[in-house]
């Protein structure tokens, strides 16, 4: 059973802590958080970009010149694709890249990442963050007094408004909740900062 450090605001040790193994201590799989990573980054992809094909561009109703004795090539119209204002051919149309991803997938991809960043000491679980108001400059003393990475990610347990509107200008500071934390976000941050009431959320949702 891996057993992590609580901290409290100012970066001081509290207690200890005890996480679960099946959620905090297993052997990532590498594979599954692979296949959650590409369909996060392909489902957030509109797929909207478009392009004329020769049938959709406005003009070329007409034959340029005669099929025969001209001396030039043969052609149909003036909007073939290799006519100036002609259409694209084989170019990008309206698509979807949504990707699905099984459940017990989903699951054992959320517990590796979970367990990697505690197998690689870049998890810490933080006692309490409460603000008396939105100041940037107060969440900046937490995330400079914990000893962070550049890119810091807070799971809260429930929407805290003061919070994610301090954080949100502070370069590589993002703030999530426990049922929007996603596989990417967990493994795009060097640090994972887990408030101790997320933990037992997760470890609820998970177990």
């Amino acid at each position: 059973m891996p057993t992590v450090s609580v901290f409290d605001m100012t970066g001081k040790k509290v207690s200890d802590i005890d996480l679960k193994e099946e959620i905090f201590g297993i052997t990532p799989s590498i594979p599954a958080m692979h296949l959650c990573v590409v369909a996060y980054l392909a489902n957030q992809r509109q797929g909207t970009q478009s392009t004329l094909t020769r049938s959709e561009v406005s003009g070329g109703g007409k034959k340029p010149w005669k099929q025969k004795g001209t001396g030039r090539a043969r052609q149909g119209s003036t909007r073939a694709p290799q006519w100036y204002h002609g259409g694209i051919a084989h170019g990008p149309k309206p698509r979807t890249y949504h990707k699905d991803v099984n459940k017990k997938v989903r699951r054992l991809a959320m517990k590796s990442a979970l367990s990697a960043k505690v197998a690689d000491e870049e998890l810490i679980v933080l006692d309490s963050l409460t603000l008396d108001a939105i100041k940037t400059k107060e969440m900046a003393k937490v995330v400079n007094s914990l000893e962070t990475g550049k890119k810091v990610l807070f799971v809260l347990p429930e929407k805290n408004d003061i919070i994610y509107r301090s954080a949100r200008n502070i370069a590589g500071v993002k703030t999530t909740l426990v049922t929007t934390l996603n596989v990417y976000d967990i493994l795009n941050a060097d640090t994972i900062v887990l408030l101790k009431d997320a933990v037992s959320k997760i470890e609820e949702v998970y177990a």
